[in-house]
């Protein structure tokens, strides 16, 4: 596979008149969408990554006999929509078939990505994934935000959020890229550890200090 950049290399884009692209990431409880949801309020828009990943597994035609082909007919139910309930089973503690699947579904995520790309008018942009650094996309960013807080409160908010049990949510922690690791390779990063108006003008900063 390819070699990240490095942390001062952005990718420029291609003449004066195209937006750049900022890619936004955070791991579980991060509040990296509430970050998105402050970047449009402030007038950019965002692309989400891995809410289009679940309309286009539906969507997509030509996604579904190799979903299936790599996890099973049980990946989609008898109405043929996606199962996410069986997928996320399957894939959690088999990092092979995890990126096996991200390899059939990312490369239409990208494409979705490109059309959307064409019909934005704002000089930045910025595309919301969980996956920014693990599949290598911040290489097709301009710059890079990362979302992080102190790992006690982002246990706390996905427990409230979702129900989870502590070791519920340190088991998906566990199996997501360190901050340490996103710290290193993110341009810029918000610390999400105080309150709501702490986070907006972070991101409003963030957002007007691009260059």
């Amino acid at each position: 596979m390819e070699e990240l950049y490095s942390e001062s290399q952005k990718s420029e884009p291609d003449s004066p008149s195209e937006p750049k692209i900022i890619g936004l990431t955070g791991g579980i409880g991060s509040g990296k969408t509430t970050v998105a949801k402050f970047i449009e309020e402030f007038g950019f828009p965002v692309y989400y990554s891995d809410d289009r990943a679940k309309d286009i597994v539906n969507e997509n035609d030509d996604l579904k006999p190799k979903i299936k082909e790599l996890l099973g007919n049980e990946s989609y139910d008898e109405n043929s929509l996606y199962n996410r309930k069986f997928v996320a089973e399957k894939v959690f503690n088999n990092k092979e078939l995890l990126q096996s699947l991200n390899e059939i579904i990312h490369p239409a995520v990208r494409l979705d990505f490109e059309d959307w790309v064409k019909k934005q008018t704002k000089y930045l942009i910025f595309k919301e994934t969980a996956l920014l650094f693990e599949l290598k996309l911040n290489k097709q960013c301009y710059q890079s935000v990362l979302v992080t807080a102190e790992d006690n409160i982002r246990i706390k908010r996905v427990m409230d959020r979702d129900g989870k049990t502590y070791r519920e949510v340190q088991s998906v922690m566990g199996k997501q890229m360190p901050e340490k690791e996103k710290i290193k390779l993110a341009d810029c990063i918000i610390y999400n550890n105080t309150n709501l108006d702490d986070l907006k003008d972070q991101t409003e900063k963030i957002i007007f200090e691009i260059e």
